[in-house]
C-alpha cells in the first residue's frame, strides 16, 4: 500500500477523483504511448498543450470558423514563451483564455454585425468556468 502522506495521495488522487465526479475524463499516463494514436495524442512529453484536443474543442465550439483561423488561435496559445518569466508567461496565457483571441477572417457573406465588432464564437461550459473566443 502506498504511503498515505505523499503528494500523490494527498493532492493528485483527490484531484483526479474530483475531476471524475465533475464528469471529466481522466487518464493514467504513467506509461504513455506517444503519437497521433497515443494515450494523449501528443508527440513527446515536452508537448504541454494537447493540441488535438484543443482543436477538437475549438471546432465544436466554433463550427463556422475556418480551419486556418483555428490554427491561428492554437498557434497563439502554444507559441514559445520560454524567454519570458514563468509569471509573465502564465499571465499572458491566462489573458488569452480569459479575454479571447482575436483572429481575422475573410468575409465570405454579409454579416449582420457591424465590421470590427467582436463576435463571441463559443463558450465552453464547466463548473464555474467559461472559455470564450472572439473574432473581428
Amino acid at each position: 500500500m502506498p504511503h498515505p502522506c505523499t503528494e500523490d495521495q494527498l493532492v493528485e488522487q483527490p484531484a483526479i477523483q474530483l475531476f471524475s465526479e465533475l464528469g471529466w475524463k481522466t487518464v493514467l499516463a504513467l506509461e504513455e504511448v506517444f503519437g497521433p494514436r497515443g494515450t494523449l495524442q501528443r508527440e513527446s512529453p515536452g508537448e504541454a498543450v494537447l493540441v488535438a484536443r484543443v482543436r477538437t474543442a475549438l471546432e465544436r465550439l466554433n463550427p463556422d470558423l475556418p480551419r486556418e483561423a483555428l490554427s491561428t488561435v492554437i498557434d497563439e496559445l502554444t507559441c514559445d514563451r520560454s524567454t519570458m518569466s514563468m509569471a509573465a508567461a502564465n499571465r499572458e496565457v491566462y489573458g488569452l483564455l480569459k479575454e479571447g483571441i482575436r483572429v481575422s477572417v475573410a468575409d465570405t457573406e454579409p454579416s449582420p454585425v457591424p465590421s470590427g465588432h467582436p463576435l463571441p464564437l463559443g463558450e465552453g461550459r464547466g463548473e464555474g468556468a467559461q472559455l470564450g473566443w472572439l473574432i473581428s
